[in-house]
């Protein structure tokens, strides 16, 4: 896919053709199109040799990569993270390839990194920083969420004080801190919130 800027799209690259089958030369075609005489004979040889096919996109990756950790040495790092759940470092130490190697060849594999499997079962537990899962109700209200935290033990002077209308559900700090505070505040709310159906 071209990006937006590129000065040459695929009806670019029909439009070079085009000018070549009505006789003009590729310097002219250069000059006309803002691009190189290189640019322009690469297409035209293209289209020669592959007919339309040859205008389209191409991938930006090299046709071979000498320098690939080829994949018999790919195997066994593959097969200590998945067994023994190491380190980069660890299997590194193992395997002898380099630990910048590691990495490369783990995300070659799609194999997630430590921080994101669990470390008893090595099954992923996070796919990103940001938890895909969600819960939805059906009706609002149906949730009812109950801050429990203790704002008054910030000294003057020391955190950061929140400032707003947290407590709009009427419930309000309370000096008691008993268990029966909490499951008193609990009632009004869900009595409040049953009021609206």
């Amino acid at each position: 896919m071209t990006h937006r800027d590129a000065r040459l799209t695929p009806a670019g690259r029909r439009l070079i053709i085009e000018c070549h089958q009505h006789g003009w030369k590729q310097a002219h075609i250069s000059a006309a199109m803002g691009i190189s005489r290189r640019c322009v004979a690469r297409r035209i040889s293209r289209h020669g040799i592959e007919g339309p096919a040859g205008l389209g996109d191409r991938s930006s990756r090299p046709r071979s990569s000498p320098t690939k950790t080829p994949p018999r040495l790919e195997q066994p790092v593959i097969r200590t993270r998945h067994r023994e759940h190491c380190s980069r470092d660890e299997i590194a130490r193992r395997t002898g390839l380099a630990p910048r190697t590691v990495p490369r060849v783990l995300a070659r594999h799609g194999m997630p990194l430590l921080t994101r499997l669990d470390p008893m079962t090595g099954e992923l537990i996070r796919g990103s920083k940001t938890t895909t899962i969600r819960y939805e109700r059906d009706r609002p209200g149906e949730l009812v969420h109950m801050d429990v935290t203790k704002p008054d033990r910030i000294p003057d002077g020391g955190g950061w004080r929140a400032l707003g209308n947290k407590q709009s559900n009427g419930s309000g700090g309370s000096p008691n801190q008993s268990s029966a505070t909490p499951a008193a505040a609990t009632l009004a709310a869900t009595g409040r919130h049953a009021a609206y159906e």
